[in-house]
């Protein structure tokens, strides 16, 4: 019971160590890129610059290319094509 206990401590505290020192080894490398906040704080602002600039590039493409594909398919019979006629004018009446 003892050797199970002191078994389990010693695998924890081996654990931790070796957590703790690749956390410290990924902080140095970090560090090593970028010495100031300043850096770091511009670096992080244009960064979230571009992704949102990206995000509304890339919904516009994604939006302007499902009203492209549902237009096309206006001529289907059986209603779908007057349902999805409707959702086109819909979209387009929007903007």
């Amino acid at each position: 019971m003892i050797k199970k206990t002191a078994k389990k401590v010693t695998n924890t505290i081996k654990d931790a160590n070796e957590a703790g020192a690749r956390r410290n080894l990924i902080e140095e490398l970090f560090y090593d890129l970028h010495r100031s906040r300043r850096q770091i704080y511009w670096l992080n602002f244009v960064r979230g610059i571009f992704f949102g600039v990206g995000s509304v590039i890339g919904g516009t493409l994604v939006v302007a290319l499902a009203v492209t594909i549902l237009g096309l398919l206006v001529d289907l019979p059986g209603g779908i094509g007057e349902f999805i006629e409707y959702i086109v004018d819909t979209v387009r009446q929007s903007r």
